[in-house]
């Protein structure tokens, strides 16, 4: 596990137009997050907190749980889903473009199912109100509809009754 360093910084960079984490002097990660996403606080304070640091660990350490991802994913997908949780602007809502849950067996993982009309993909939990969640992509690409999709990392607010679960109780190990 790449370990959290309190030389780690948040950069908004204007010739890219996203989010960058700075990990060290070799290395930077670009989000998909454009700059009019991004609260002031990026700006404010570009220092990798210690909420940050503390949510970049629980991330990475439920999803090793799966035993599905390598390390480098596990860190780029904990990365993103601690850049969405703090430093996105709140959004809307856009449930129109995936399937109710009809089920009866609510989701416990944060590692969940949404399905839109085109195809269902896996999605990561990062942010639960009681009546939406704020999700990221976990697919390379998912299609919302004819004309839009989600890139990888990517997120979207659907409200909670449209989150399909991926663990099924009868199953003896998660899958994603």
């Amino acid at each position: 596990m790449l370990q959290a360093s309190k030389q780690w910084k948040w950069i908004a960079c204007p010739v890219k137009n996203r989010l960058l984490i700075d990990l060290d002097q070799d290395m930077q990660l670009c989000t998909p997050y454009k700059l009019r996403q991004l609260t002031d606080s990026v700006l404010t304070q570009p220092c990798f907190s210690l909420e940050d640091a503390a949510f970049y660990q629980q991330v990475y350490q439920y999803l090793d749980g799966f035993n599905v991802w390598k390390t480098a994913q596990l860190c780029q997908i904990a990365l993103n889903a601690t850049a969405a949780k703090f430093y996105l602007k709140p959004m809307l809502a856009k449930s129109w473009f995936f399937d109710p849950y009809t089920g009866s067996e609510p989701s416990v993982e944060a590692v969940i199912k949404l399905h839109s009309r085109l195809q269902a993909g896996e999605f990561l939990i990062v942010e639960h109100s009681k009546d939406a969640s704020l999700c990221i992509s976990l697919a390379e690409h998912f299609q919302l509809d004819e004309n839009l999709s989600l890139n990888q990392f990517e997120a979207i607010r659907v409200l909670n009754n449209r989150v399909h679960p991926i663990y099924n109780h009868v199953q003896n190990s998660k899958t994603a």
